[in-house]
């Protein structure tokens, strides 16, 4: 039987949860993936001018990528926080970073204007926007697995995932009525500034929403249990703590997201700059095809979510990951075709095969870590594989595209990210029936998990089989 902390909430009460973590998730993906197609479009020719066109545009994706390097940095900061004072407070913090980045990108002179502070300001703002996408993803998909009915965590908690496809969808959007509306000129000139400039109202959305959500109730109760003893056991640092007790689940978590990563980004940024110079097609024809695949990846999501609660989340993560690598090259050779169909099908495909992994991931990833350490292991294990996966990934991609003039090496690429994820979502353990409440030990996870669960060794691992229990990654 559920506990007080971890009965299903009214299913209002849970809709209102799912849609601010939504609400808020596609801003701060709109305003990340905008600065993606930006980069791949016009940010070549804004901000690094006199370039060969591909040599500005690895300029313009190493701007992009900077915007990685400090997603890890947001993961310790809000998690190290939004484990010890709650998810909810840094959600907003994290939503006002990032709209106020995006904001001021669309006021940002150019080089035309300010010479080499043009890139540099930019820059500086990219670093601000991943500092804030690392600490959102983990709160926002946190705030609905603790609030959600554990029967069904993998579908509500696959809600806050469908943000990426919404805000990819929503950035393709307004580009697309952009470059349709206004001529090469106008858009390069002026008509790149009006998406970033709407990000302001985005946010005020958001904030309204989010704003208005309770605190996680299995994060209320493991606070109140762990300010009761904390005179007598003082409380480890989140980061130790998972450090000592979960270290195989982070490095489990990094080498999922791998092809996951790595994938989307080829998929989705990659595919505007082979698309537009490799096969010969309009921006407008590029933008399109991610804006339809982006659709039906947001439709397909929740749906992943659902399997994975009938059948686990190892094997609806393993589908994805198997189908996404040999994709590749058919991938490639129907973009080759230069038709606008055969690129739909090529990103449709490609996404929905990728949201088989990125569905179950959030509940697959809370469920690794005990509740006072949760925010800080989930967005550790995601953050830090996004420097090595989708930081690089368009700017790989890109070099190969330059050295080989072949698709052939970066599918080859993307396939080395397959194995890595195969390999790391094969040797994990099943988790959807774990209790979010009692990882790690009931009342002993807050301390590192260093007590003996209910059901588990001295060391929190459950010694019941993994097919009833959901044991934790080894």
């Amino acid at each position: 039987m559920p506990t007080p902390a971890t009965a299903p909430p009214a299913p209002s009460h849970l809709r209102r949860i799912v849609a601010a973590s939504l609400i808020g998730t596609t801003v701060e993906w709109y305003d990340f993936f905008l600065y993606g197609s930006a980069a791949a479009l016009v940010f070549n020719k804004l901000f690094f001018p006199g370039s060969d066109p591909l040599v500005g545009t690895l300029l313009s994706f190493l701007t992009y990528a900077v915007g990685f390097a400090a997603r890890p940095l947001g993961a310790l900061v809000f998690g190290h926080y939004g484990d010890r004072v709650g998810r909810k407070k840094l959600l907003v913090l994290s939503l006002l970073l990032m709209g106020g980045a995006t904001f001021a990108i669309g006021l940002l002179p150019t080089h035309a204007t300010v010479g080499a502070a043009a890139p540099v300001l930019l820059t500086a703002l990219r670093l601000v926007q991943g500092f804030a996408l690392g600490g959102e993803w983990g709160g926002a998909v946190l705030l609905v697995s603790e609030h959600g009915d554990p029967r069904r965590r993998g579908f509500w908690a696959s809600w806050p995932q469908t943000g990426a496809p919404a805000g990819q969808l929503l950035a393709a959007g307004v580009l697309s009525l952009l470059t349709a509306v206004l001529s090469d000129g106008a858009f390069t000139s002026w008509g790149w500034r009006i998406p970033f400039l709407l990000s302001g109202v985005l946010v005020v959305v958001g904030l309204w929403v989010r704003l208005s959500v309770d605190e996680s109730p299995v994060f209320k109760q493991a606070l109140e249990r762990a300010e009761s003893r904390r005179a007598t056991e003082p409380e480890k640092p989140p980061l130790v703590a998972v450090l000592r007790h979960h270290w195989r689940d982070v490095l489990v978590a990094m080498g999922a997201r791998m092809a996951e990563n790595i994938s989307y980004y080829v998929i989705t940024a990659f595919v505007l700059v082979y698309a537009t110079t490799a096969a010969d097609v309009s921006k407008q024809t590029a933008l399109n095809s991610v804006l339809v695949g982006s659709a039906v990846h947001f439709a397909t999501i929740p749906a992943w979510g659902a399997l994975s609660d009938r059948i686990g989340r190892r094997p609806v993560y393993l589908f994805g990951a198997a189908g996404v690598g040999l994709w590749m090259f058919p991938f490639f050779a129907l973009a080759d075709n230069a038709t606008f169909g055969s690129l739909v099908l090529a990103v449709t495909v490609g996404l929905v095969l990728h949201g088989a992994m990125y569905a179950p991931q959030a509940a697959f990833f809370t469920e690794m870590f005990g509740t006072r350490m949760r925010y800080s292991g989930a967005s550790i294990g995601a953050q830090f594989a996004s420097v090595a996966a989708g930081a690089p990934a368009p700017l790989i991609a890109t070099a190969l595209l330059s050295d080989y003039d072949s698709s052939t090496p970066v599918a080859l690429y993307v396939i080395g990210a397959v194995v890595l994820t195969l390999i790391a979502v094969g040797v994990a353990r099943e988790t959807r029936y774990r209790d979010l409440s009692r990882i790690g030990g009931e009342g002993d996870e807050e301390a590192g998990g260093s007590g003996t669960a209910a059901g588990g060794d001295a060391n929190g691992r459950s010694t019941e089989p993994s097919s009833s229990t959901g044991a934790r990654t080894v």
